[in-house]
Parts: structure tokens; C-alpha cells; sequence
């Protein structure tokens, strides 16, 4: 019964990771078509610190960690799982997205991202593909 609410916890975690990197890249486009907006940006500023801080880095922990423990309790899922092993490298790219996002919004803390609002709207839609990926592998287990 653990499994079950390991697993629970671990959907929960990683939808709230999710929804970080899916909004914090959408206050990233606002920061760049509004740089000339010093009032504004500072908004934004504490919403992208706060998103990433109090949300975004928990959440990220929260899932790796309980995915962790889901592969503790049940290593038989390791063996012969290639669909797992695709999962588990689509999150280390996950993990080095939201490591990118965490060093865009320092440059816009420091004033020094230069990105435009059209590469974050592109740069936007890599979580969703990686979801998509994940989501299908998860479901489906095509090998």
C-alpha cells in the first residue's frame, strides 16, 4: 500500500514541478517585451524568484526523491524496463531545463538577459514535448 501513496505523492509532485516550468518561462516573456517598464519588471522580478524558490525547486526535490522511493520499493521495475530508463533520461533533461530557467532569471535579476520574448515563447514548448514524451512512455511502455 506505500507503493500507492509514494506514487500519489510523486504524480502530485511532479505536476506542481511541471506547472513551474511550464509558467515561469511565461513571466520570462513578459520580463523581455517589458524591460523598459522598471516598475513592472521588478514585479515580475519577485513573481519568477518566488515561483522558482517556493515552488519549482520544492516541487523538483519532492519528485525525484519520490521517485526514488517508488524504485526502492519496487526494484524489479529496473530490470527489463526500457521505457523507464527513456523516462528517467527525459528527466534529467527536465532537471537541466529547469536549471537553465533558474540561470535566465538570475540574468534577469541582474539586468542582463538579453533572450527576447520570441525565444522564450519557443523556449517555452520544451517541457511540453518532454511531457508528452513522459506521458506516452508512462501509459503506453512501449518497450
Amino acid at each position: 500500500m506505500t507503493y500507492y501513496y509514494v506514487k500519489v505523492f510523486h504524480i502530485i509532485a511532479f505536476v506542481s514541478w511541471m506547472a513551474m516550468l511550464f509558467y515561469l518561462p511565461r513571466l520570462f516573456v513578459y520580463h523581455a517585451e517589458h524591460r523598459e517598464n522598471k516598475g513592472f519588471c521588478e514585479v515580475v522580478k519577485i513573481q519568477e524568484s518566488k515561483l522558482c524558490n517556493f515552488i519549482g525547486h520544492p516541487a523538483m526535490i519532492c519528485t525525484l526523491l519520490s521517485g526514488i522511493w517508488l524504485l526502492a520499493l519496487d526494484p524489479s521495475l529496473l530490470k527489463g524496463s526500457g521505457w523507464l530508463h527513456a523516462k528517467i533520461s527525459l528527466v534529467v533533461i527536465l532537471i537541466a531545463y529547469h536549471f537553465s530557467l533558474y540561470r535566465f532569471m538570475i540574468g534577469f535579476r541582474e539586468d542582463k538577459c538579453q533572450k527576447s520574448g520570441k525565444f522564450f515563447r519557443i523556449y517555452n514548448e520544451v517541457p511540453t514535448l518532454i511531457l508528452i514524451l513522459i506521458a506516452f512512455l508512462v501509459i503506453i511502455k512501449p518497450f
